[in-house]
């Protein structure tokens, strides 16, 4: 039977009606499947966080292939099915979880159990009652409305995956690939914390039922921040001021530095919100009025880092933001 057929039948059997407004496509090539299993570099040890499993037909692949999969669905008929489905096929090291992923803390469960538990300190995982630093993995298969504000919570964590394999918009993921003169706002948030790169396009033909667009696997192979800490030239900012810009540890161990590093990621996409605030204008005037300081001192501030007075936000590459900050 293939997976159109299958899908059919799961969803008539359990009287699912796939919602536009939740993304649900239900994806039926096998072989895209094994294209975003072979794209994730999966490890025998490796702990993955799937997001939208649907039916579960990826999950059950992911699972054969790590130490853990932690599933989170928003739906609750197909989390519920899900549970099932794991459940018949005997697959005992997939987590389900029943929830909004924007709401979900992967990096503070606890695996091995029936439900996962929340804890309060961000980069930990318990495993047998032992704290271990987590590493893990993303895939996901991510409706329209939260790819933008889902890449800031992961990218932007404390503790960040070390990979994810995305199913988005295909142009979504051109818009993150792309290069100057093409830049935006979600390419940069993208690119200063990753490599990402389109590893195959995908028709709108392969999904049941066929949305309007087609679709892309993306990959993002996560780095360490580019960003440097710098020092605040005033003096003024404080410890205790720095503090309150982040979330409390109960564990007390921030240091701050990374302090520091939080608010100077604050102060970068303050700078290149400010370079995109109108696409029309010259960078120089959209940063001049948004740091209400004269256009010509904009321009030295160019010209020290060798970029053309008249450039606007959609030229700039990653590395040339991260020089221009340094100006600021």
């Amino acid at each position: 039977m293939n997976l159109l057929q299958q899908t059919r039948d799961l969803c008539n059997l359990y009287e699912i009606k796939p919602a536009r407004s939740k993304g649900q496509n239900f994806l039926i090539k096998e072989e895209v499947y094994d294209e975003i299993i072979a794209s994730a570099d999966l490890k025998p040890d490796d702990i993955v966080l799937e997001v939208g499993p649907g039916l579960g037909f990826l999950t059950a692949k992911l699972a054969s292939k790590v130490k853990q999969v932690i599933a989170v669905e928003l739906d609750d008929k197909l989390a519920e099915i899900l549970r099932i489905g794991l459940m018949s096929q005997g697959v005992k090291n997939v987590e389900v979880v029943n929830k909004n992923v924007l709401d979900f803390s992967m990096f503070n469960c606890k695996s091995g159990t029936d439900n996962l538990q929340e804890y309060n300190h961000s980069n930990l995982l318990y495993q047998g009652g032992v704290v271990q630093t987590l590493k893990y993995k993303i895939v996901a298969n991510l409706p329209f409305n939260i790819t933008s504000i889902f890449l800031r919570k992961f990218l932007e964590a404390d503790v960040k995956p070390e990979l994810m394999v995305l199913m988005l918009q295909k142009e979504v993921a051109e818009r993150i690939i792309a290069k100057p003169p093409k830049m935006s706002l979600l390419a940069v948030s993208v690119q200063l914390y990753s490599q990402p790169e389109i590893i195959k396009i995908v028709s709108a033909d392969n999904f049941w039922p066929k949305p309007a667009v087609d679709s892309a696997i993306i990959k993002l192979k996560v780095e360490s921040l580019k960003l440097k800490v710098r020092e605040e030239k005033s003096q003024k900012l404080k410890v205790e001021s720095l503090k309150l810009k982040v979330r409390e540890e109960k564990s007390q161990k921030l240091k701050v530095e990374s302090l520091k590093l939080k608010v100077s990621e604050k102060d970068f996409f303050r700078l290149v919100k400010i370079g995109f605030s109108s696409k029309r204008k010259m960078l120089k005037n959209n940063l001049a009025n948004g740091y209400k300081i004269e256009p010509n001192e904009v321009e030295n501030k160019l010209k020290n880092i060798g970029l053309d007075v008249k450039i606007r936000a959609e030229g700039l590459s990653v590395d040339n933001w991260l020089k221009l900050f340094g100006e600021f």
